[in-house]
């Protein structure tokens, strides 16, 4: 259960700061604390003088940037990984805003809190918890800015998918069966559409927060894209300090949601006002500011960006190719994401209508040769409501299968590696457990060549038809086993001595 966080709030009478209490001081583990602080506001509060507080438990020391969020208060938020006591101090050049001091209680984490997802096992995930992370993510760029009542549709369709992670545009997006006007903007406008790149819309970004707050109750990631080139507003071509301004902004609000990675950006590559050097620049600026070290990406359309540099946390990338997942994972030493392999769909676009069952393939290609896998879906719609840029509902057939695949890793041992066979992929722990998935040439029978000394019960699974058929007859060492001889079939041998 969420409590409330709001500890410390600074008033303004006659000019004089005094500090109130405004809630209970204690937040459960990886929840968010937030200190709201007012004061006098002179000049344009985003870009003079600043907010800092410093968190310390026991021996460490957190420094956490603040915000302005208008009407005269700043805020500091701060999510907390150890249980126990934590004090803070406030850092300001403005005298109403320095120097406040408090503390919390930071408890046990609810059961359905188990903090944020970081690199595990070098090429997969857990919560902070220790919990192993899927990533069975889906695209929907543009949902958060079709007002209320589509969102709230696409929130209850995914409360019944299979997804636990959003790839999500901050920015709104212009393109093709999008074309409409977003209710909140990032930044002020003038009656002839000029943004003042200078401030910040604390409404955009509140309404930002609830959505990823909604998607934290469903048990959803929300992996935020923060730059793309599909705009017709200006974000895509701002100045570099508003850029790097909009960035520190953006983890200043963001980064004490547990639920979030960054994604420097949706197709880095088409954006041809930005270099190399300014990408580099932002990986570090979030990388710099984000106290909590949320997962960092970027992806691609063509050229890939050098996943080996130290600020890039996971391979995201846009490839129909799962060939070369393998080398990918040699050669990064990183988890490896298909976010986008091509939407199932019927539009008039190459990557926009594979068939449900090409989708399925992709997921278990992408799953025995150790990588994850995004859906998306874009079957046409007289609204123009397709899920890959609004959300709304799913149509597709996908969906179903991908779930039951989920179910099939949440009932492995874990992360799974490639391991050795001499015709087919497969991933596993080796001398323990298997998933083998036989592709478009499947044998009538196939021999498993398993490490000797064990046992092994063999299940045939088919993708499609979502069955799970198991094998009466133990296998090991070297053994043959008949199958059923149709494509898209998969083995699962799981070790039983």
């Amino acid at each position: 259960m969420q409590r409330p966080v709001l500890i410390a709030l600074l008033a303004v009478a006659a000019m004089q700061p005094r500090l109130q209490a405004a809630g209970p001081n204690e937040v459960e583990r990886w929840d968010r604390f937030e200190a709201a602080l007012l004061a006098p506001v002179s000049g344009n509060p985003f870009t003079g003088p600043g907010l800092k507080a410093d968190f310390t438990f026991e021996h460490r020391t957190v420094t956490v940037d603040g915000f302005y969020d208008g009407n005269g208060t700043w805020r500091v938020r701060f999510m907390p990984d150890a249980i126990g006591t934590w004090t803070y101090v406030t850092h300001s050049d403005i005298a109403a805003l320095n120097g406040k001091t408090g503390q919390f209680t930071c408890f046990k984490p609810s059961t359905a809190n188990h903090g944020p997802v970081a690199v595990a096992r070098v090429t997969h995930f857990a919560y902070a918890d220790g919990t192993p992370y899927y990533p069975i993510g889906t695209t929907s760029y543009a949902w958060i800015h079709q007002g209320d009542q589509l969102e709230q549709q696409t929130l209850a369709t995914l409360k019944a998918a299979p997804f636990n992670k959003m790839r999500m545009c901050i920015f709104p997006k212009n393109y093709d069966y999008n074309k409409n006007e977003p209710q909140y903007y990032p930044f002020p406008r003038d009656a002839a559409g000029n943004n003042d790149f200078t401030r910040f819309n604390p409404d955009f970004f509140a309404h930002l927060e609830k959505r990823i707050l909604d998607l934290q109750g469903l048990g959803i990631e929300a992996d935020l894209i923060l730059f793309h080139p599909y705009d017709r507003w200006g974000y895509s071509k701002m100045p570099p300090e508003a850029d790097d301004r909009y960035l520190r902004y953006v983890t200043a609000r963001l980064s004490s949601y547990r639920n979030v990675w960054w994604s420097m950006a949706n197709e880095y590559d088409l954006m041809k006002t930005k270099t190399m050097a300014d990408w580099d620049r932002y990986f570090r600026i979030v990388q710099e500011t984000d106290p909590s070290s949320h997962l960092r990406s970027i992806h691609n359309s063509g050229p890939m960006y050098d996943h080996s540099k130290a600020w890039v946390t996971h391979v995201s990338v846009q490839s129909s190719d799962l060939e070369k997942a393998v080398d990918w994972l040699a050669t990064y030493r990183k988890p490896v994401v298909y976010d986008e392999m091509k939407y199932e769909g019927n539009i008039p676009k190459r990557w926009g209508n594979i068939s449900a069952q090409e989708m399925t393939r992709r997921f278990w290609l992408a799953t025995v040769s150790g990588a994850y896998a995004g859906h998306g879906e874009t079957f046409l719609d007289p609204n123009d409501v397709l899920w890959w840029g609004k959300g709304g509902v799913l149509k597709g057939e996908s969906p179903a299968r991908i779930s039951f695949l989920r179910k099939i890793l949440e009932e492995g041992p874990g992360g799974l590696n490639v391991t050795p066979d001499r015709y087919y992929l497969n991933a596993g722990i080796e001398g323990q457990y298997y998933l083998y998935y036989f592709d478009i040439n499947s044998p009538a029978e196939y021999e498993f060549n398993l490490p000797a000394g064990g046992k092994y019960h063999a299940d045939i699974i088919d993708p499609w038809n979502m069955t799970v058929t198991s094998v009466s007859a133990t296998l090991e060492g070297k053994t043959r086993l008949a199958l059923p001889g149709k494509p898209n079939l998969a083995v699962r041998l799981r070790r039983i001595n």
